[in-house]
């Protein structure tokens, strides 16, 4: 699988879910907090047409934003099972 960065907040709920998801499914991720990293929070910006939209997913140069959570479409699009 392609590496998976996360761009979060510390106070997003959809940012612990999507994390718990991954976690639970053994998928690798790493995090970068947007509130302490202003190159992060410049990609999110760039990636969502000037929102701070939370937790936006990298994934082989592509982004997607998974704010509301949705975890069938948060699997589809990293091509991983719904249930762990």
């Amino acid at each position: 699988m392609e590496p998976i960065t996360i761009y979060t907040t510390a106070w997003c709920p959809d940012c612990r879910y999507t994390k718990a998801f991954l976690r639970e499914r053994g998928v690798a991720y790493r995090e970068v907090n947007i509130e302490e990293d202003e190159a992060g929070e410049e990609i999110v910006l760039k990636a969502n047409n000037g929102l701070r939209k939370v937790p936006t997913l990298e994934v082989a140069g592509r982004y997607f934003a998974c704010s509301p959570f949705d975890p069938e479409e948060l699997a589809e699009e990293l091509n991983i099972p719904l249930n762990p």
